[in-house]
């Protein structure tokens, strides 16, 4: 397999493939993750580079070494696609609590509107009817603080490392010797 020129290379220099993947892991050689520092290398490498570029990964060799290009492509790409899948989860279950939040968060809202409008005025009078008025609207906008940084702000990471990781499932990899 040939790495495209138009692609940003990433390249790793080894003495074998088998130190790409983590020793620790007992899966089969297909569905093993990646050594940590390896990974690592990998992502910061690829998040250097600009978001639009094509990437691909040149592991390069410093002897000869029985291994297969295809199975290891296959493998980091395996990586890489169950890290996507991973983040794409983590993306689905935050949307799922800012659901869960908000109507949590809106049905607050309305308790406190209500009780701010009808209940305070007729129970308490004056400033302690201003007082508790003011601080159930203030309450009812806090209960919505959380969903809201959900949907403004939480989800953009994630979904940034979920395309990470789908373009680093979709690179080339290459071995070299030399």
């Amino acid at each position: 397999m040939s790495v495209s020129v138009a692609a940003a290379p990433i390249e790793i220099r080894l003495d074998e493939p088998r130190q790409l993947f983590d020793a620790l892991d007992p899966a089969p050689f297909r569905e093993r993750d990646l050594d940590p520092r390896a990974d690592e290398f990998i992502v910061e490498s690829a998040r250097e580079l600009p978001a639009g570029s094509a990437l691909a990964l040149r592991v390069q060799l410093s002897r000869e070494a029985a291994a297969d290009d295809a199975e290891v492509a296959a493998s980091v790409r395996q990586h890489y696609a169950r890290r996507a899948a991973v983040e794409r989860r983590r993306l689905r279950d935050l949307f799922r609590t800012g659901r869960i939040s908000l109507g949590i968060g809106l049905a607050f809202v309305a308790v406190a509107v209500a009780f701010a409008e009808w209940v305070a005025p007729r129970i308490l009078s004056g400033l302690a009817a201003s007082f508790a008025v003011d601080s159930f609207v203030i309450g009812a906008w806090v209960a919505l603080w959380r969903p809201l940084e959900i949907f403004l702000y939480d989800w953009w990471p994630i979904r940034a490392e979920a395309r990470l990781y789908e373009r680093l499932a979709a690179m080339p990899v290459a071995l070299a010797v030399g």
